[in-house]
């Protein structure tokens, strides 16, 4: 619930969250009123909207869309994307959005120089995938409801028949949750200190939380952020060298109700913040690798619910030709919303 603008009900059912940041363009996109979105993803504000609207979202690689203006030249955890109804219009739209930017030369996730879109979009679509090694994980080690599980569980069949051999395992991701977290605190700090300062009272509670934690920062947390980010790097290189993608669940929750502040529960285990249930979205922000959400089933009540894919590092386009596969074998992303004339 936006305070500001209102809520952004999911086209599915009314009664439900969207997801943010970029729900609003999640919805506009299921309930076919525009063709192409974009974004940007942090946490997964890109793929939790895309998993709970049916439709694409690509969290691509650090520096594949340059960003303009930047606070945090070294700041590569969040990135701009796109989203669409297909992945081959959101392979369209991140053709169109990558490039070089010279505004953005000092940012350091715009350095890469070899992230030129490819000719001819369709024909990479359209790569074969058999033979791709896949790690499948049902839950990254988190909870997650039963009938996200649920929904999911025939997408590992799907890649399976595509091809692909798929084996179940999962990266360690250890030190992402507090490198996330204390990242993200001193981004919102960064950004968005001089407004508390300034304006406390046009500030709602979930961003003056956020800034506090920066806030509260020190240098020796920085230091401990940044020694477990690079460990966690090298184990999840080690493990994409046995993995070419790995299949996981988007979010842990299908959409929940649209008046919840945030979601307290998640299969019987509490919740401590209104991050919590983002974990399955933005341990994989931590990784630096691309990934998408693609659409994946329904719940019984008819929630969509998408498959997370991840792929190896700067490996975008490929990503992006599993998901059309994958697309293309379930035709999940065909089913449009009832909505009222």
């Amino acid at each position: 619930m936006n305070r500001v603008f209102g809520a952004t009900r999911n086209p599915y059912d009314l009664s439900r969250s969207t997801g943010g940041s970029s729900g609003g363009a999640a919805a506009a996109l299921a309930a076919r009123m525009i063709c192409l979105a974009d974004g940007s993803d942090l946490g997964g504000s890109l793929r939790n909207p895309a998993s709970f609207c049916n439709v694409v979202g690509l969290r691509p690689s650090p520096g594949r869309v340059p960003r303009w203006p930047v606070t945090d030249p070294a700041d590569i955890l969040g990135v701009q994307g796109p989203m669409g109804r297909t992945v081959a219009d959101t392979a369209l739209l991140l053709a169109v959005l990558s490039g070089p930017e010279p505004r953005a030369a000092l940012a350091l996730d715009a350095l890469p120089p070899a992230l030129a879109a490819p000719a001819d979009v369709t024909r990479v679509l359209a790569q074969d995938v058999r033979g791709l090694r896949v790690a499948w994980s049902a839950d990254l080690g988190l909870p997650v409801e039963p009938e996200v599980r649920a929904a999911l569980a025939p997408a590992r069949g799907v890649l399976a028949g595509l091809g692909c051999h798929v084996s179940d395992a999962a990266p360690d991701l250890a030190g992402g949750d507090e490198v996330f977290r204390t990242r993200r605190a001193l981004r919102f700090v960064t950004a968005f200190g001089p407004l508390l300062r300034d304006h406390p009272s046009d500030v709602g509670p979930n961003v003056t939380w956020n800034i506090e934690r920066g806030q509260e920062l020190t240098v020796a947390d920085l230091s401990r952020a940044t020694t477990l980010w690079a460990a966690l790097a090298e184990r999840v290189s080690a493990f994409f060298a046995d993995f070419d993608v790995l299949a996981c669940p988007v979010s842990q929750v299908p959409p929940f109700d649209v008046d919840l502040d945030w979601v307290h529960q998640i299969d019987g285990v509490p919740q401590e913040s209104y991050l919590d249930w983002m974990r399955s979205a933005y341990l994989i922000s931590v990784t630096g690798l691309p990934a998408i959400s693609v659409p994946a089933g329904f719940t019984p009540a008819g929630l969509p619910v998408g498959l997370q894919l991840v792929g190896r590092r700067r490996a975008d386009w490929h990503l992006l030709a599993v998901a059309a596969a994958f697309e293309q074998a379930t035709g999940h992303a065909q089913t449009a919303p009832s909505l009222p004339g």
